[in-house]
């Protein structure tokens, strides 16, 4: 198993270098292995070498020391590191599984490395790569063959102390960064909608990429909400402080399968969450009563049935209607008062969730082998971005209004 667990002869504290150069969610589903390194070597200084936008969402943990700026285009592997200073006491691979970020992290030098073994870098030792693995699973996997302790319903982090724009509001994100993950804008707008009709405040946040802040204003406008009802930073991003004590603060996140859906399940916020191309056991939220994933593999046995970075909506996305998403949504918001839900609570669908696990699960975090894009047969409805949105459409929005 390799040398003992102890700090290096050096200056100053002993470094544990953690490499996850990926996005929010990814971050997040990264929390119990940073905590497992933290309760485990309490003098060590964590680093995270992470993309640079993450530093607040890392220090929000509490768990990360400092970040070392490090990112690539898409979900590839940097391609080096601005290291400085004397080697790390032990680096640790949370990025992937391969070569590149073995190598990656071995040009520093660190006195031990832990990783998943790999053929190509066969010296390393570790466990075996599963390619049908929840994300948090996998790296918790990974720290307990090391022989960390490491639990991945060990998810939460701590409340933010500001105050949320809009308090006990239900929280619309209907972005993503691949449209492979988004639902159509005319569905989201459907059940803000209905939402709205049955009393409650709605309110709908933006990515940062491209076209996003149209998408939510289309979302609110298409809903009859008031323009206020549309949160955004500058760049249509909420800026991390305001997203999170949104997030903390609402009474449910309806989302597709990214970023925000991850911080609601670490600061606890129930949520409905829409899958497509990747099943819930991968990248799911934990199947309590608080999370609903729905998603509709209809028979097929992969857990990667479509391309997660794909352009076009996946079929599995478009199957879920609008009416399945406001009955979850009023589930959750009953279960939370207390009130018995029609249907049978937080287990899981196909429509309801499946068994936490998750995406990065690809060799290196990189974009899964494509998958079939067409969208369903049936009702086929131009958005505004021109695209269709499939079945459970336009004539799901009339049926859920009336």
């Amino acid at each position: 198993m390799g040398k003992p667990l102890v700090s290096a002869v050096g200056r100053g504290r002993p470094v544990v270098l953690v490499l996850r150069a990926l996005g929010l969610g990814d971050l997040l589903t990264a929390v119990p292995a940073l905590k497992a390194l933290r309760r485990r070597l309490p003098g060590h200084e964590i680093v995270l070498a992470a993309p640079e936008w993450l530093a607040p969402v890392a220090a929000a943990t509490g768990l990360v020391d400092r970040l070392l700026p490090a990112r690539a285009a898409g979900r590839e592997v940097p391609a080096d590191l601005a290291w400085t200073g004397p080697p790390p006491d032990l680096a640790v691979d949370l990025h992937g599984n391969g070569p590149p970020s073995h190598l990656l992290l071995q040009r520093l030098g660190p006195r031990r490395l832990l990783a998943y073994a790999h053929p190509g870098t066969p010296y390393i030792p570790g466990p075996v790569w599963r390619e049908d693995e929840h994300e948090r699973q996998r790296w918790c996997r990974l720290l307990g063959w090391y022989g960390f302790d490491a639990d991945p319903d060990d998810l939460g982090i701590p409340a933010p102390t500001a105050a949320s724009p809009a308090p006990g509001a239900i929280v619309m994100h209907p972005g993503a960064d691949a449209g492979a993950r988004r639902w159509p804008g005319e569905r989201f707008a459907a059940v803000a909608g209905e939402l709205r009709r049955r009393g409650h405040e709605v309110v709908v946040t933006a990515g940062a990429g491209a076209g996003e802040e149209a998408r939510a204003r289309y979302v609110a406008a298409a809903a009859g909400l008031p323009p206020s009802a549309v949160l955004v930073g500058a760049d249509g991003d909420l800026p991390f402080d305001r997203l999170a004590a949104l997030v903390a603060g609402a009474r449910c996140v309806i989302v597709g399968d990214t970023g925000p859906a991850h911080l609601a399940t670490a600061l606890g916020t129930p949520s409905v969450v829409l899958f497509g191309p990747v099943a819930p056991r991968l990248w799911g939220p934990p199947t309590t009563p608080r999370h609903r994933a729905l998603w509709h593999p209809c028979g097929t046995p992969s857990p990667r049935p479509g391309d997660a970075h794909g352009d076009l909506p996946d079929e599995r996305l478009l199957r879920i209607t609008t009416e399945e998403v406001v009955t979850a949504t009023l589930d959750v918001l009953n279960t939370e008062r207390g009130v018995a839900e029609p249907g049978g609570g937080a287990e899981e669908q196909e429509g309801r969730a499946r068994k936490p696990r998750d995406r990065a699960g690809t060799p290196e975090g990189r974009a899964d082998k494509k998958g079939d894009r067409r969208a369903e047969p049936g009702c086929q409805v131009a958005e505004p971005d021109g695209r269709a949105s499939g079945p459970g459409g336009r004539a799901m929005t009339r049926e859920v209004l009336r």
